[in-house]
């Protein structure tokens, strides 16, 4: 009987899932994963001469998204961002509103649901269970990060294409590759910690 029982029971695709689904949770997730990249926020680090600091925000964009799936790791990212976007100090350095969002760091901030939502899918696929496949979508999460973030950094400062690689991408690789070491040692501890 108990097998019959395990059996229809469905395998969880994300962490998340490992507790029962409700919509009351669903959002308290959403909201945890908002409010922890806020919190990632406020570690910050000023590089001398560049508009973009050292954040602990892609870290939480990246675990947030492989722990809760792509559709509440998005909703999570579009909800810090819509949060700091009216005027909540969520943003780094406790910065908020409108011009933070159009300004050099927007693009990093845009790019949040999407780099969420991307490493949800492949965690969903279940690529966050082991620490070399969990590699892969906490770096290509990492990536879409400065894909959209680069260029939007150039056009919003007026810099060069290479300049603007020079400020806001040279300087942030050995952190992001830290994150996503860390992302992937923590997701499958967890995955064995819980089951």
């Amino acid at each position: 009987m108990s097998h019959a029982i395990a059996a229809a029971r469905p395998q969880p695709r994300v962490l998340a899932d490992l507790f029962s689904r409700t919509r009351a949770r669903d959002a308290a997730l959403v909201l945890g994963a908002a409010l922890l990249t806020a919190a990632c926020a406020q570690i910050s680090i000023p590089i001398p001469g560049d508009p973009v600091p050292i954040t602990g925000q892609t870290f939480a964009v990246l675990l947030t998204g492989a722990a809760l799936g792509a559709n509440r790791g998005a909703l999570g990212q579009l909800l810090y961002v819509g949060l700091g976007l009216v005027g909540l100090p969520f943003y780094a350095d406790g910065d908020s509103g409108w011009t933070v969002v159009s300004g050099a760091t927007g693009g990093y901030l845009i790019a949040f649901p999407i780099a969420a939502y991307v490493v949800g899918k492949l965690a969903e696929l279940r690529m966050d269970r082991n620490p070399l496949k969990a590699l892969i979508p906490f770096t290509l999460g990492s990536l879409i990060v400065f894909a959209i973030g680069v260029p939007w950094l150039a056009v919003s400062a007026d810099l060069s294409l290479t300049r603007a690689i020079e400020l806001g991408f040279v300087p942030f690789i050995p952190g992001g590759i830290i994150k996503a070491l860390l992302a992937a040692g923590l997701l499958p501890t967890a995955w064995r910690l819980l089951r």
